[in-house]
């Protein structure tokens, strides 16, 4: 079958039955009771054709894991003989096929050493039951005639931890009742040094809704957030599942956990019996409403994977309720558990019964967390710069990798010459920042990975880079560089001209006392600063700002670039530059100020301004494509524009603004169909700096911006986006500041 979600977990029921009477089990006291029709342990025959099973379904969809929770009733009923059975069943079957990951939840109470034993010599993992303090515990996890099982939990709990079995111990599970201390609950659970604690909502739906004494429609929430401040006053001593999932996903992340996010799920229940069947929590529900009709004798797990239920619950955004997809943290709490949507009539198309804990609770983490969860490259301009360095070079090294030799006998050469030129100072990196250093990569990257050849061609440019290096430091290396059609473009430098068009060849590059030299074959001559020769042409500087009309690789703007400036020409545009710079710190002195930033590079390009639009196309963050012609106020207005698309693409390379690109659709101002958040996003950002300078110059020309108002409802539809993470809800909070600002 074609498309299906593989399962990649299998609960196997190894015991029908339990040792204790909890009075919040969803198998024993909820609306299925089809234990009571099952065996109280699992046979040979089922353990033996779910292996199996799974085996067939790892290799079919080339699962490189898979996980089998040992589970009930409880587990340790089974006896460690009919375990042993299940480790080698599973074992022997995955052997050769997937790693098999073992784990048993389990209430703790027949814990003992031949149990742990039998867990050592096949790694099984154990997680534990238990719900706090002796009085939290005792609330609900009770023998039948009424007795406490905390101390034997403790007791078990205490083997576990000892030395021969600590690697053993994968964490404690707690289920949530608010009548119990949430700061004793916490403080008795991590005093047990578990590696992970995972508190979990009592099941319930709308049919049987959750106990709330005090009526409160946000209660849980109140409860975990006051978990949550506990937990991280004392430095998060120890892993809390649903704390990392809620500050995974704020940050774009997958979630860690079932009961929240949008992740599909990929899990599937064995019965003792060999039944099939849903994730077990949906026995809270209604009778069979785990059912599949399956089982492990006549069905393959792909036929329960293209199961109506199976697939509902691996729908994603689609799967929630219409009220669900319109909510802003629909992303962090996926519509909750989709056990705990049911209402009769409805089925499970609703908002989860914890509805209003589960918004307070994402909202409350989200802004207790704004300052660590939000990238740093955002609020600090040099820490986008350090971000963009380590990007070029995770780049440069890939390229490094894909290239596999093919860069011949000159690239080698010239990535010595690299290393040489790092140790010897910090020459590199300003060639490295050159803005079209970045395309050069990207595209010979694509090449690599297209199949074309690009070897020759990475390598002259990576040893103009290193000769750049060594010329820009005044190096004592000779920097030998492959020419072509008689030139060789150095970043950030100029370009020099060798030998006559059309002519290729080798030539070497060094500095002395005096500036530059080159050697080409017996004929030596100066370049550089300081010479007249004709044959050199320097990147011209206006404003500590280089105006680059020479490197070969300035060619990946919308529009083509201009050919190189006469001297007169260049001068104009640098006076036409300037006075638009001086209208913009006039008008948006702020917005100005961090269009300038990092500003290295503008390049001319052909033709007059395009409603307003400076160019930022497929290069590093420090170039600005500017139409050559053009007024003084539209070529304000591209340096605008064209700097915030570039300083978004910027962030966007380095930190998660978004998730689920394209899950939902937005309306635009500036568009005719909805749009992505993505696009939504670069709408609004340029908009809100057009708008400002509108209200701070006047009317604009036609096509240059859209209606105030339309801005800022789309600034407003942009901030209630479930896609933006706390990131991109720090930089909604900036865009609405800059208006509020230009407002004013």
């Amino acid at each position: 079958m074609t498309g299906l979600i593989a399962f990649r977990e299998i609960v196997l029921k190894v015991h029908s039955r339990c040792d204790l009477a909890c009075d919040h089990c969803y198998v024993y006291e909820h609306a299925d009771q089809s234990w009571r029709a099952r065996p109280k342990v699992i046979s040979e025959e089922v353990i033996s054709r779910t292996a199996a099973r799974l085996a067939e379904h790892a290799r079919d969809h080339a699962l490189p894991s898979v996980t089998v929770i040992l589970h009930g009733g409880e587990p340790l009923l089974a006896g460690p003989a009919r375990l042993r059975t299940v480790c080698e069943e599973f074992g022997r079957a995955l052997d050769g096929v997937a790693d098999l990951d073992l784990r048993i939840h389990t209430n703790g109470l027949q814990l003992s050493p031949r149990y742990l034993d039998l867990f050592a010599e096949y790694d099984v993992k154990v997680g534990v039951s238990l719900d706090g303090d002796r009085a939290a515990n005792d609330r609900h996890r009770r023998f039948a005639d009424g007795r406490t099982s905390h101390p034997l939990v403790l007791k078990a709990l205490e083997l576990l931890r000892s030395a021969p079995y600590r690697h053993l111990y994968q964490g404690l599970l707690c289920t949530v009742d608010i009548e119990n201390d949430p700061v004793a609950v916490l403080d008795a659970l991590t005093a047990l040094e578990p590696p992970r604690i995972d508190f979990l909502l009592p099941h319930a739906t709308w049919e049987t809704p959750p106990p709330r004494p005090d009526g409160a429609p946000d209660a849980y929430a109140r409860w975990l957030l006051r978990v949550f401040d506990h937990w991280d006053a004392a430095g998060r001593p120890v892993p809390v599942r649903l704390f990392s999932s809620l500050l995974s996903t704020l940050r774009g992340g997958p979630s860690l956990t079932e009961s929240l996010g949008l992740a599909p799920t990929d899990l599937v229940v064995v019965e003792t019996d060999g039944t099939l069947e849903q994730v077990d929590s949906l026995k809270s529900a209604y009778e069979g409403a785990a059912a599949t009709g399956f089982d492990v004798f006549a069905h393959s797990l792909d036929e329960v994977a293209a199961h109506p239920g199976v697939r509902a619950r691996q729908l994603g955004l689609a799967g929630v309720s219409r009220t669900c997809r319109a909510c802003p943290v629909v992303r962090s709490c996926g519509g909750g558990l989709y056990t705990h949507r049911y209402r009769p009539g409805t089925g499970f198309d609703n908002p989860s019964v914890y509805c209003a804990d589960l918004r307070e609770l994402v909202e409350g983490v989200e802004g207790r967390t704004a300052g660590t969860t939000t990238a740093p490259a955002l609020r600090e301009p040099a820490e986008l710069d350090t971000a963009q360095q380590d990007l070029t070079r995770v780049l440069l090294a890939r390229l490094h990798r894909d290239l596999a030799g093919a860069g011949g006998a000159d690239w080698d050469r010239s990535w010595e010459l690299l290393g040489a030129v790092e140790e010897a100072g910090d020459a590199l990196q300003p060639v490295l920042d050159h803005p079209y250093t970045r395309t050069w990569l990207l595209g010979a990257l694509d090449a690599v990975r297209q199949g074309r050849p690009e070897g020759a061609e990475a390598a002259r440019r990576l040893a103009a880079l290193a000769a750049a290096a060594v010329l820009r430091g005044g190096l004592a290396l000779p920097a030998p560089v492959p020419y072509r059609d008689g030139e060789v473009y150095l970043p950030t430098l100029g370009l020099l001209r060798i030998g006559e068009p059309g002519t290729h060849g080798r030539a070497v590059l060094r500095t002395d006392g005096q500036g530059h030299l080159v050697r080409d074959g017996r004929h030596e001559y100066r370049f550089g600063p300081g010479t007249s020769d004709a044959r050199w042409h320097p990147v011209r500087v206006w404003e500590d700002t280089a105006l680059d009309d020479l490197d070969p690789y300035r060619n990946c703007f919308p529009r083509p670039p201009r050919l190189r400036l006469g001297a007169a020409e260049a001068a104009e545009w640098g006076r036409r530059l300037s006075a638009a710079w001086a209208l913009l710190h006039r008008t948006v002195p702020g917005l100005a100020r961090q269009a300038r930033a990092g500003l290295t590079t503008l390049t001319p390009l052909a033709g007059g301004p395009r409603a307003g639009r400076g160019e930022a196309g497929r290069h590093g963050p420090g170039a600005l494509g500017v139409p050559h012609t053009g007024g003084v106020r539209e070529t304000a207005l591209a340096l605008l524009t064209g700097r915030r698309r570039a300083r978004l693409r910027a962030l966007t390379e380095v930190a998660d603004l978004y998730a689920l690109d394209g899950e939902w659709l937005h309306p635009s101002p500036w568009r005719e169909q909805p749009v992505p958040v993505s696009r939504l996003l670069a709408d609004v950002y340029e908009g809100v700096a057009v708008e400002a300078y509108r209200r701070a110059e006047g009317p604009l020309p036609p096509g240059y911006g859209v209606p105030g108002d339309r801005v800022e409802q789309a600034l407003d539809r942009l901030s209630a986006a479930a896609e933006l993470t706390s990131t991109g809800k720090a930089l909604a909070a900036e865009l609405h500041g800059e208006l509020k600002g230009a407002g004013a």
